[in-house]
């Protein structure tokens, strides 16, 4: 698959967060670069992501081939729960921004990052995918995880109506470098 997309260029939304710079390490090691300009990153005082004018403008600029998702307002339990309108408005403008201009713009495949708080709290385990919207979410962080929700619901729209190369991955753990 690697060889497929060598020449393409690749936009890493949120390349400087914890998820996205280990995108940008890994694309790097398989020679995805900057200088070779097929690796794109941008900072958010840059590219106001929850801006849809600021994000058709880039996008039509730079033109990549595949964007991935990796950009998110994230925060722990108390931030989820002290602010639940700045988590899900700012989640569903990144994402919603994003998926409809990289779709408008051409983007040829979309990859959508989540979250495993999308699915019920007490979810059966191993999780399957139909699990989801099938019981209550945990309270704690249920804002981020609608946001998330929709999302996932927005690239599987595009898909259905547009045939649009959107797919969604929801990871089960996050921890490494760059975590807090």
């Amino acid at each position: 698959m690697l060889k497929s997309i060598i020449n393409k260029k690749i936009y890493v939304a949120g390349a400087n967060g914890m998820v996205g710079s280990a995108i940008c390490q890994l694309l790097n090691k398989k020679g995805f670069t900057l200088n070779k300009k097929n690796l794109l990153k941008v900072s958010k005082r840059e590219l106001d992501l929850t801006k849809k004018v600021e994000v058709d403008i880039w996008l039509k600029k730079h033109k990549p081939d595949i964007v991935i998702l990796a950009a998110a307002k994230v925060g722990g339990i108390l931030a989820n729960n002290q602010n639940p309108v700045d988590f899900l408005l700012e989640n569903l403008r990144i994402q919603n921004n994003l998926i409809e201009s990289s779709w408008q713009n051409g983007v040829k495949r979309f990859l959508f990052l989540g979250s495993s708080c999308i699915y019920p709290k007490f979810c059966k385990q191993p999780i399957k995918e139909e699990y989801l919207l099938s019981n209550y979410l945990e309270s704690t962080n249920q804002w981020y995880a609608i946001a998330k929700i929709s999302g996932l619901k927005l690239c599987e729209a595009f898909r259905k109506q547009f045939n649009f190369d959107a797919i969604s991955l929801m990871p089960t753990n996050l921890y490494g470098p760059g975590d807090n």
